[in-house]
């Protein structure tokens, strides 16, 4: 154990040229580095989080939905449809948008603050000797819970389509947040912290509403979000702070093992946050063609059977408001239950 401990704990992997762990190990009064132990606080935390949300969900968000007459979702079998039925054994590819838009038309249905913020170079400016404070600790300590909690709830939560991905970001996430504060770059940590936290708040915002079934402001919120996303994901990230932990860190520290590995780490994040754009976009896109918000292509269910096709996705489901006669207005999910069996859309 002291071999492989020593072996983890390399000093030329963690830390610039010519500075060692002793270094770093007895530091003046009043003055606090990081310590990899300080970590381990994050784990109680987590569970605690992971509790409370447990516990809101079930005896005060479930009250709020009530009162909102938001039901809560349950599997349904796709009920029978003449017209449905008889347009989908007739064809033989899969039903093209205007055989979709037809059915529309036809049954009355919808188709579906501190320095190293402004000048990052500070963030490098005397590293590793910065010292932690004590706002800074409870920061990185309560993100770090926060996205271990996500890990614990992603198991119990309905499986969605992006859960490979939300799983390797909160596992890149959780890596980079313990990484960072353990060879001290809690700056510039922080700095990436701000930027994801800056729009993740609006979604769920927006799913709220969407949920509650205020369609305009659920709407308003996603082009938000969108927006803020887009900025501080693609502009903001990439420009103020991959710059800054490449370029910047390069030319004030230098590079050392440790320094790649981060890099990398914060590279993968910069990949997710290309493939989420693309798949926003493509909400944004549909949203303007139809007047609002449809489906979020990030979060449908993972459907493993037919025999309930209908389950309610957690995504920017569009409200639906029944139009229809002669009990043909709750048919849209059995609508959209068939045209997925046949088509992907």
């Amino acid at each position: 154990m002291a071999a492989l401990s020593a072996w983890f704990w390399n000093e030329r992997f963690w830390l610039p040229h010519n500075v060692t762990w002793a270094d770093l190990a007895d530091p003046a009064p009043g003055v606090e580095y990081p310590k990899a132990g300080h970590l381990l606080a994050a784990l109680p935390l987590a569970f605690g989080i992971f509790a409370v949300r447990i516990l809101f969900e079930r005896f005060i968000a479930s009250t709020c939905a009530q009162s909102l007459h938001i039901q809560q979702g349950v599997g349904r079998r796709a009920q029978p449809n003449a017209v449905l039925e008889k347009v989908f054994t007739s064809i033989t590819k899969n039903p093209d948008s205007r055989h979709l838009d037809g059915l529309s038309k036809q049954l009355d249905w919808e188709v579906r603050k501190c320095p190293w913020m402004w000048d990052t170079r500070h963030c490098w400016y005397g590293y590793p000797y910065q010292v932690m404070t004590p706002g800074l600790y409870h920061y990185y300590v309560t993100e770090l819970a926060f996205y271990w909690s996500l890990m614990f709830s992603q198991f119990t939560d309905i499986k969605r389509k992006d859960f490979l991905i939300m799983f390797i970001h909160h596992l890149a996430t959780v890596s980079l947040i313990s990484f960072s504060y353990v060879n001290n770059m809690a700056r510039v940590g922080s700095l990436v912290m701000c930027v994801h936290d800056a729009s993740d708040f609006l979604l769920e915002a927006a799913k709220l509403a969407n949920y509650a079934k205020y369609q305009r402001l659920c709407d308003f919120l996603f082009i938000v979000f969108s927006v803020v996303f887009f900025i501080t994901r693609l502009v903001i990230y990439p420009i103020w702070i991959l710059n800054s932990t490449m370029f910047e860190s390069w030319a004030i520290v230098g590079p050392y093992p440790s320094w790649w590995l981060f890099n990398f780490l914060l590279l993968v994040l910069q990949v997710l946050h290309i493939i989420w754009s693309y798949l926003i976009a493509r909400i944004a896109i549909k949203a303007m063609l139809r007047g609002k918000v449809c489906n979020d292509v990030r979060s449908d269910i993972e459907s493993s059977s037919d025999d309930e096709p209908d389950t309610p996705t957690e995504g920017l489901k569009p409200s639906h408001h029944p139009k229809g006669e002669n009990g043909t207005n709750g048919h849209c999910a059995a609508a959209k239950a068939r045209v997925q069996n046949h088509s992907s859309w």
